[in-house]
């Protein structure tokens, strides 16, 4: 399919004029009132949208939401400007900097003939560029605002690369069941302050299970999360035609039926 040609530096004038003008004098009460801080909250959930329009594979909605994100960036580096601190033209020129300088098997002498090869040559360069030199831990520099999953995941591939890592699955299982029967004890024991930390090192073991399986464990969790949502909802379907409330009946007949849909889901 064709798509129609833009001429994207006239069109990113365009947009920046456009968020000046909503910044304004005669603009926008909503948009003058924003700061870094109070857009926060917008910019995530937009980030997330954006993965919702992946997954969906759809890329009309891709490209909306892409529009959304990108408009964003705009209106950061349009407050910035306000304050005198950078704009657009500053961040492209970073980014535009930084890519070159962390592909240098592309735009240098260097050799990466492999993705694992390319992945190590950027840690490294990273390594040497500033902001970067004042981390002293292998486990520094984790987002304050990364999912717990997704940090659990980072964490563990960073302490990987310097081979505190198991070797073979048999021992990750292992320690798996090892916590669990540790949160079993911790349940006997009727400590809440133990079963709490004792439940957090399980869900630390299997994140590392999904990783040495190559799973992305917030994706796994996900995908589970719409499963059973999707499922819940034939319950709540299957009940009414059956006419009954849901919330009149005993978890034993809402539990024949989910065994009943599930049998059936894994059919189909």
């Amino acid at each position: 399919m064709n798509t129609p040609e833009v001429k994207p530096i006239s069109l990113l004038q365009d947009l920046i004029e456009l968020t000046q003008k909503l910044r304004g004098k005669d603009g926008c009460p909503w948009d003058k009132e924003q700061s870094h801080i109070s857009l926060k909250p917008h910019l995530i959930e937009e980030a997330y949208e954006v993965i919702d329009a992946i997954d969906s594979g759809d890329p009309s909605k891709l490209k909306e939401e892409l529009a959304d994100l990108f408009f964003h960036i705009i209106f950061h580096c349009q407050i910035a400007r306000e304050k005198g601190q950078f704009d657009i033209g500053g961040v492209i020129t970073l980014c535009l900097d930084k890519m070159t300088r962390r592909h240098p098997h592309v735009f240098g002498d260097a050799t990466a003939t492999t993705p694992d090869e390319v992945i190590h040559q950027w840690e490294e360069i990273k390594k040497k560029e500033k902001g970067y030199e004042e981390r002293k831990s292998v486990v520094d520099g984790l987002p304050k605002y990364l999912p717990a999953l997704q940090k659990a995941q980072k964490v563990q591939k960073k302490v990987a690369k310097v081979g505190f890592d198991w070797t073979n699955i048999n021992d990750v299982i292992a320690k798996v069941d090892e916590e669990l029967a540790e949160v079993k004890e911790a349940i006997r024991e009727k400590k809440p302050e133990h079963i709490e930390e004792e439940v957090g090192d399980l869900l630390f073991s299997m994140v590392n299970l999904s990783r040495f399986l190559k799973l992305d464990t917030e994706n796994v969790l996900h995908k589970t999360i719409y499963k059973f949502v999707d499922r819940f909802k034939k319950v709540e379907a299957e009940l009414a035609s059956m006419g009954k409330d849901i919330e009149a009946c005993t978890l034993e007949e809402m539990d024949a039926v989910w065994n009943k849909i599930k049998v059936k889901d894994k059919k189909t």
